[in-house]
């Protein structure tokens, strides 16, 4: 488990970020792996057997998103309204093998996940592919890489992406509509783990990351990013952890 700080974009395509509290969680309960990605938890409904080999992914994903829900510093983004906590379901499937190049324990994994809105906010769907891997370089240290894709539905667009007539009066920005589904992101990642004790499996340690995501097609040219905003997106965090 962790706990530190993470610098985000103020929303998604912003140009500025803000400072807030995070945390992360990886592990296994009776043989069932489950992790964090930002705002998601995964957990793999089948058991990871921890030897050696090919494993398998079929899991259900609980997810909370939080883009625009509270303060932006952007004064014409501020003025289109805050956007309702949207809260999404879904599921992944995915393949790992473990001890790939560097040893027995890296392990190379591609998954592809599906979400969806249930509360009526966006109503729509989010489906990423994603590439990790990890590898530990030491007894203290470990690091990881990943890269993913965000394909998104159109109410997804509209919600986070379009500006209507009416935001147009409100704020300044043009108006501008998403009519059709469309990858809207690609991300970029890494992360450090440093053990504090000596050895990555117990005790507390210093993590770090960094990502930098890249805003693609319609969802880049809309005016909260091309206008007032940046394609580029980076996010970084570091902070404590505890493994048990």
């Amino acid at each position: 488990m962790g706990l530190g700080v993470a610098s985000l974009p103020d929303y998604e395509g912003a140009d500025s970020n803000s400072f807030t509290p995070g945390a992360v969680a990886i592990g296994t309960v009776r043989g069932h792996d489950f992790f964090t990605r930002g705002t998601q938890l995964y957990v793999n409904l089948i058991p990871n057997t921890g030897s050696v080999g090919i494993n398998y992914e079929v899991g259900v994903i609980a997810a909370v998103r939080t883009d625009r829900t509270g303060r932006v510093d952007n004064r014409q983004v501020r003025a289109l309204g805050k956007i309702d906590t949207a809260y999404e379901v879904g599921g992944f499937v995915g393949i790992g093998k473990t001890g790939v190049i560097t040893s027995d324990y890296d392990t190379l994994t591609a998954r592809v996940a599906y979400i969806h809105d249930v509360s009526g906010t966006h109503d729509s769907y989010v489906i990423t592919p994603q590439v990790n891997y990890t590898t530990p370089l030491s007894v203290r240290t470990l690091v990881a890489f990943g890269l993913s894709a965000d394909y998104a539905g159109k109410g997804f667009g509209r919600t986070y992406a379009a500006v209507t007539p009416i935001g147009t009066i409100n704020s300044g920005l043009r108006t501008y509509d998403i009519n059709d589904s469309g990858f809207r992101r690609v991300n970029v990642s890494a992360f450090a783990l440093q053990s504090l004790s000596g050895d990555l499996r117990r005790g507390f340690g210093v993590g770090a990351g960094v990502l930098y995501g890249r805003m693609l097609g319609k969802y880049k040219d809309s005016p909260i990013v091309a206008d007032v905003g940046d394609a580029d997106q980076w996010l970084g965090a570091v902070g404590l952890t505890y493994t048990f």
